[in-house]
């Protein structure tokens, strides 16, 4: 019996593999399917079978980093050979399921961190559509060098929407959101979105934006930050 160490505790090689991926991608379906669900571009690519699950260990372990930057220079290079339909890479996580929205946080950031770190060891430039600085409101994370727009999803979420039974990263396509502009669709799908939010949780999401206008880093985790909040990310292709 083979023990790894990380982060100085021990643990068995045969407890890291042993993860459902059935479990897992069926509850992030199953959270896209309910009804009152909001975010119809998710459920258009449910429904079109374009959501792509994979299955990891810990959102605070890096073991599926090289796995997860795999598949987004696959996705990228496919959304390049073909750009139609709305489509998302989401990855569940295993655990830990008690993480706070700060906790969960900080290690979303840990991740996104490290996948860019792969991303510039592996010589993709950078998206030149969009700023690799967090604080423009043109950033955005660039893969395969395409960019993209996060969402954070897990069990102690304020909001309802992005409450899942396990820690998720959802990875969405930057220009699928400008495709949606250029064909008069964006403010349509935008505006239903924020209907049905506030019907599920008596609110709009106060950190919703339009990209351009500020940030969308603030928005990636899902939770209430101020105008002091500072991402914890930097990209080492940023001049």
């Amino acid at each position: 019996m083979r023990l790894l160490t990380m982060a100085g505790q021990k643990f068995d090689h045969r407890d890291v593999l042993d993860v459902d991926h059935g479990r897992l991608e069926a509850s992030l379906r199953d959270h896209i399917a309910e009804r009152g669900f909001p975010c119809v571009g998710a459920k258009s690519a449910l429904a079109n079978e374009k959501l792509e699950v994979l299955a990891g260990w810990r959102l605070t372990s890096a073991w599926n980093d090289v796995m997860i930057h795999d598949r987004l220079l696959d996705w990228s290079d496919r959304y390049e050979a073909d750009p139609s339909g709305l489509r998302s890479l989401a990855v569940v996580f295993d655990g830990p399921v008690d993480l706070t929205e700060e906790a969960f946080e900080a290690a979303m950031w840990e991740r996104l961190q490290s996948l860019a770190d792969k991303d510039s060891w592996r010589g993709q430039s950078y998206c030149e559509n969009v700023s690799s600085d967090p604080a423009d409101p043109h950033f955005s994370l660039s893969f395969g060098r395409q960019a993209y727009f996060v969402v954070g999803l897990h069990p102690n979420a304020s909001r309802t929407a992005r409450r899942t039974p396990y820690p998720t990263l959802v990875f969405n396509l930057h220009d699928q959101f400008e495709q949606l502009r250029e064909s008069q669709r964006y403010e349509r799908m935008r505006e239903a979105i924020l209907k049905r939010d506030e019907a599920l949780d008596g609110s709009i999401n106060p950190m919703l934006a339009r990209h351009g206008e500020a940030s969308e880093a603030k928005q990636y985790s899902g939770r209430v930050v101020g105008s002091d909040w500072q991402c914890p990310f930097h990209d080492q292709r940023t001049a």
